[in-house]
């Protein structure tokens, strides 16, 4: 017990000064300063700066990946394309509220990884952008979006979802509910829902 939360808390001190100074801009020793403990005593828990990177960006992409297979998962008929995109941008969204600093490094450090985890997180990305192009696709079949390529659009949403982490606070003016309204429009209406027939965006 006492090791994991040790673990914890250098992840959390790490997305910290990786989120405001980047990963090649964050030594081991400013981690440990941070901690108020010696250089060599981090290593006593975690292998390399590279090892608290790959657990920060692996946690928190099976964060995305759960939150996106909870959204699509239907225990009867599956809701309408829209509902769908709607339930996908709102998870999203809630991933990137809840821990800011923890989704900024998975954003922007994952290319900081080695070739052979830089490999396996592109694919996940890949795999998780899958779900958007698959609903959106889904939608410009039955007449529920006026969007052309699938690929274009899901990856113009995903951009924009993920700007969040350059400017999102939890003490901002807007709280995360409120982004999720916002941001579930704003997908809405960039692949054309609601131009071949009215929509309602989902509660």
């Amino acid at each position: 017990m006492v090791e994991t939360t040790r673990r914890r808390e250098i992840e959390e001190v790490a997305s910290s000064l990786f989120h405001r100074h980047g990963y090649s801009g964050t030594s081991v020793r400013d981690i440990a300063r941070a901690l108020d403990i010696q250089g060599a005593s981090l290593y006593a828990h975690v292998a390399s700066k590279q090892d608290v990177l790959w657990s920060i960006v692996d946690r928190t992409a099976t964060r995305f990946e759960n939150a996106a297979a909870a959204a699509t998962t239907y225990t009867t008929v599956p809701p309408s394309p829209t509902n769908t995109l709607a339930a996908l941008v709102k998870a999203h969204v809630g991933i990137v509220t809840d821990d800011v600093q923890r989704a900024s490094v998975f954003v922007h450090e994952w290319r900081s990884l080695s070739p052979e985890r830089r490999a396996d997180v592109a694919r996940r990305r890949d795999e998780y952008e899958g779900r958007f192009r698959s609903v959106i696709a889904r939608g410009g079949e039955d007449g529920s979006f006026a969007a052309g390529d699938p690929v274009a659009a899901a990856s113009y949403i995903l951009t924009a979802l993920n700007g969040l982490v350059a400017w999102y606070r939890p003490d901002g003016r807007l709280s995360p509910a409120e982004i999720s309204d916002a941001y579930v429009l704003l997908s809405l209406r960039s692949v054309g829902a609601g131009s071949r027939q009215r929509h309602e965006v989902p509660a």
